[in-house]
């Protein structure tokens, strides 16, 4: 199992703040049959209506590296691998990229990274370091 992200207890916090229920802290993706898996950072699910619930996983990245567009390299690459496997494991859960709030308003509230968003897909949800709460969700919140 990989290492976990600067601010991996902080999106769980800022999840948990939100509403969500953690389910798995790792989220565990069989990739071969007892060779290899991969680790969604979190699973969560909140429940929605009384007979209805919405399960997600997230991946948190911290972007703390030098270069910002490695960093968004390397996030999308994972988010991409995980989004198609997850799709094959469990197609009713939603997969996020979790980022600090300053990573979201640089880089995905950008026209480049709302092009991204909408071309790949790719759901994005921001939160606050100091308050560990969820500031904002792309495109919504589901």
């Amino acid at each position: 199992m990989s290492a976990k992200d600067v601010y991996h207890d902080t999106a769980k916090h800022a999840l948990e703040k939100d509403g969500w229920r953690i389910t798995h802290d790792p989220y565990t993706i069989p990739w071969e049959k007892d060779k290899k898996d991969l680790f969604i950072d979190l699973g969560a699910e909140v429940i929605a209506a009384e007979k209805e619930a919405i399960r997600i996983a997230v991946e948190v990245k911290s972007f703390i590296g030098r270069s910002e567009m490695s960093e968004l390299q390397k996030a999308l690459g994972q988010f991409v691998i995980y989004r198609f496997l997850l799709e094959r494991h469990d197609p009713e859960r939603m997969l996020y990229l979790a980022v600090p709030d300053f990573i979201l308003e640089s880089l995905f509230d950008e026209p480049m990274g709302q092009l991204l968003m909408e071309h790949e897909g790719i759901k994005v949800l921001g939160f606050d370091i100091d308050t560990e709460e969820v500031t904002k969700w792309l495109p919504q919140r589901p």
